[in-house]
């Protein structure tokens, strides 16, 4: 089996020491930087599997690294953030981050996010909830919500016959939505079947994701009913 590379930047030289050390006992190959203009060269140098990015680094922030990677890649990000702060968070989620770890961490929580989030883009060719009761796609594989196409097997999006580029953490969020259009999806069913949280996970992670979904494929297509959660309309 091919090793995992992960690319983290960090500044806090024992916070990335220790960092490095404690995933490469785990089997990851890291690459570890200090501050964002060498982690963004690192990335276009090494290519790496997932980015995990403080949001505090020197030279060029993780929030703006975070964007220029999503500019040129739909390789999974983790954002790592001192503080819970919703302004941290919310911008790392905007920049296009697929979930976020708050120090300080346990090594074990870290390397259980990163090889949830490893698995979910992994698979993120088919749809995380139980198939049961989804609208079938035609003969092509392919679901149609308006002017919204899903090709549930070329793993591709078209909205009005445009293509519409959409992250694997995206894509997967879409695809929970079509398992059951037209019903209200609850922000802890999301955060389990598309996120594979075992555990209680913060609900603006979804909440983020939903908003950028729906600049792609509609501000319309997904419905917000208050106090329960989201909804695709059929």
């Amino acid at each position: 089996m091919a090793e995992t590379h992960v690319l983290f930047v960090e500044d806090d030289d024992v916070i990335r020491e220790a960092t490095q050390l404690a995933l490469e006992r785990d089997g990851f190959v890291v690459t570890a930087m200090p501050d964002g203009l060498s982690g963004l060269e690192a990335f276009r140098a090494d290519r790496p599997d997932i980015a995990l990015l403080d949001v505090m680094v020197p030279g060029l922030d993780g929030v703006s690294l975070c964007r220029r990677i999503r500019d040129e890649s739909t390789v999974p990000v983790i954002m790592l953030s001192a503080r819970a702060d919703a302004i941290d968070v919310v911008l790392g989620l905007e920049a296009g981050a697929d979930d976020y770890v708050t120090k300080p961490f346990d090594g074990a929580v870290l390397v259980a996010r990163i090889r949830a989030v490893l698995r979910r883009f992994g698979h993120a060719g088919r749809a995380a909830g139980d198939p049961a009761g989804r609208q079938g796609p035609d003969e092509r594989g392919v679901l149609t919500f308006g002017e919204l196409e899903i090709d549930t097997e070329g793993m591709e999006v078209r909205r009005g016959g445009v293509p519409v580029a959409l992250t694997p953490t995206e894509m997967r969020l879409l695809l929970e939505f079509s398992t059951a259009p037209g019903t209200v999806l609850s922000r802890d069913r999301l955060l389990e079947r598309v996120w594979d949280y075992g555990w209680g996970g913060d609900t603006r992670v979804v909440d983020v994701h939903v908003q950028r979904l729906r600049t792609k494929i509609g501000q319309d297509r997904i419905d917000t009913v208050r106090g329960f959660g989201y909804k695709l309309k059929a």
